[in-house]
């Protein structure tokens, strides 16, 4: 039987780099929110003992697909355990609407929800922070997605603490360019001595992202987006980039203000959320035996 589960996008309200680790990572301090939009995945458990991508993504083999990967690395957790037999197979696809390269977290997203879903449709039994720390395996931000609740993040990004920013509305628009994090973080210019501050502390100040000025100054295409929606709301990046974001109060201020998106813009309208709907999906569901 086809299931089907979201694998929503993430904003970073905000992104601040705290310093820089002997290992080459950064030290950050994020805010995490879900938005009710994202990919959707379809995924039928079988006992064929493979896991078959049905949607494969053009220039990236299998082997190195996040799906793939999540969904084997829980594979072989399980049966270590042995809770999973030899024959747990999966046909999985995926209907595609978030950028990659884009800063929405849409590849963590799509682990995240392969983990969640195949832990509940295999009956694993595995427990959220087992996942989580599975999907650190994958990437900095597959706990966040595997966890389901908007949060502040510490660390690399896996020091998680549950948060309830405001719910708003979001433009969320893309430039048409694709950014690489290591390029980002990479970058002599970056900002990496932001003072460590409490949450609470952080809640008060205005909200920015500290990868901006560098993504601005190399993409004059990202540049020219946020000074764009800034003569609308207060607009800034997310992630690494490349989409920009703005808020607004309601859906329909949103919408207007996307409808005079310059040619060429690609961008959607979506509620931020701080219960992920890979979450509210789960909690619907009949408990396992």
């Amino acid at each position: 039987m086809i299931t089907t589960w979201p694998a929503p996008a993430k904003l970073n309200l905000f992104l601040y780099i705290t310093g820089r680790r002997p290992d080459g990572y950064h030290n950050l301090q994020t805010l995490f929110q879900f938005l009710d939009y994202g990919d959707t995945l379809h995924i039928t458990p079988d006992q064929s003992g493979v896991i078959s991508l049905l949607t494969p993504v053009a220039g990236v083999p299998d082997a190195q697909n996040l799906i793939v990967r999540a969904a084997e690395l829980l594979k072989n957790a399980a049966q270590r355990s042995h809770s999973l037999p030899k024959n747990a197979g999966a046909q999985i696809s995926i209907v595609k609407k978030l950028p990659m390269g884009g800063g929405l977290g849409g590849g963590s997203s799509n682990a995240a929800t392969i983990l969640v879903a195949l832990n509940y449709l295999w009956q694993c039994g595995l427990t959220p922070d087992e996942l989580a720390n599975l999907g650190l395996q994958l990437g900095a931000d597959v706990p966040v997605f595997v966890k389901g609740f908007a949060a502040f993040a510490e660390g690399v990004g896996e020091q998680l603490q549950p948060a309830l920013p405001d719910e708003k509305w979001y433009l969320v628009a893309h430039p048409g360019v694709s950014i690489s994090t290591p390029e980002v973080f990479n970058d002599p210019a970056l900002t990496r001595d932001t003072p460590l501050r409490d949450l609470a502390t952080l809640l008060r100040a205005p909200f920015s992202n500290d990868c901006e000025a560098v993504v601005r100054k190399r993409f004059r295409e990202v540049d020219a987006l946020v000074s764009w929606l800034l003569e609308y709301a207060p607009s800034r990046l997310t992630g690494t980039g490349a989409c920009v974001f703005a808020e607004f109060d309601t859906e329909s201020a949103a919408r207007q203000v996307l409808e005079l998106a310059p040619k060429g813009i690609r961008g959607f309208v979506a509620r931020g959320v701080n219960v992920s709907p890979l979450q509210r999906t789960l909690s619907k569901r009949p408990a396992t035996a």
